[in-house]
């Protein structure tokens, strides 16, 4: 374990913080506490968290232009104003179906963007992972538990996701110009052994994926050929999914979560549900715009 400085970066505790996205627009961090149906939003240049309450439960959120944001949510992919915080359907997933929301996501560096959905009480093998790309929706992969790790190579030929319920991360070639996949999963990272499971990763200018231990108090860093790196001991077992934020991706923040704890679990750990800023220069890249 490589010991690193983890401060908070917004104290603000969220029963499920996750969907960490920095936008490079407005230097601002924004995320998710899922489960209170929470958006927050944190100016890296201030030190005030904005709460915005959500009609919907969401889980991540990708630039689209100055003007919109695409949010994944759990009746599907919907337009945010940036002005007024108004949301416009895009195209439904999922809209008819109360027990399911959505998960992990992340763009593909041609612009397409890839999303999870799955059971709100984590029925097995009930959720997926889908495309979308100028218009186009496809479902690739089915019967997933709980969808993560959903991220890609510098030149979007690789993808990468984890079934967090079996602790297991994948690799697959991509179409670079489509972000399709184009060949079978590969297991990648066998984490049965290891403590908590395979959450949240992003994949830096070097093809490491640095990738959140939800339950292990920590983040992970592995080759593209799943060889662990280093790992850096976090603040709270829970940790959700880590982020690069500022204009040069030169830093690392990461969500955590306070789910399931009860009143004695939370206080053997205080800082569960917080953000945090890990004092580690990175060598990040920043999510292109998802293409409407």
């Amino acid at each position: 374990m490589s010991k690193v400085a983890v401060s908070v970066l917004s104290d603000v505790a969220c029963r499920l913080g996750e969907g960490p996205s920095y936008d490079a627009r407005t230097d601002t961090l924004f995320w998710f506490d899922i489960l209170e149906r929470k958006l927050l939003e944190k100016p890296l240049s201030g030190t005030e968290t904005i709460v915005h309450t959500l009609p919907v439960m969401a889980s991540a959120i990708a630039d689209i232009d100055a003007e919109r944001q695409l949010l994944v949510t759990e009746t599907g992919l919907q337009l945010r104003d940036r002005a007024s915080g108004r949301l416009d359907m895009l195209m439904e997933v999922d809209a008819n179906r109360p027990d399911m929301r959505s998960n992990d996501a992340r763009p593909h560096p041609a612009g397409a963007l890839w999303f999870g959905t799955m059971s709100k009480t984590a029925e097995e093998q009930a959720g997926a992972i889908y495309w979308f790309f100028k218009g186009e929706l496809r479902r690739l992969f089915s019967h997933i538990t709980v969808p993560n790790s959903i991220c890609f190579s510098p030149d979007g030929a690789i993808g990468y996701f984890a079934d967090t319920r079996e602790n297991r991360l994948y690799r697959i070639a991509c179409d670079p110009e489509t972000g399709l996949p184009v060949d079978d999963p590969v297991l990648t990272v066998e984490g049965k052994e290891m403590p908590g499971g395979i959450d949240g990763s992003v994949v830096d200018t070097q093809g490491t994926i640095w990738n959140a231990r939800w339950g292990g108090a920590r983040i992970d860093a592995w080759s593209p050929r799943g060889e662990l790196i280093r790992s850096i001991p976090m603040p709270a077992r829970q940790i959700s999914c880590p982020v690069f934020i500022g204009r040069d991706a030169g830093r690392l923040a990461a969500t955590s979560a306070y789910e399931g704890m009860d009143g004695e679990a939370r206080e053997a750990d205080p800082e569960a549900g917080k953000t945090f800023l890990v004092d580690l220069d990175v060598q990040g890249r920043l999510d292109p715009p998802v293409l409407l």
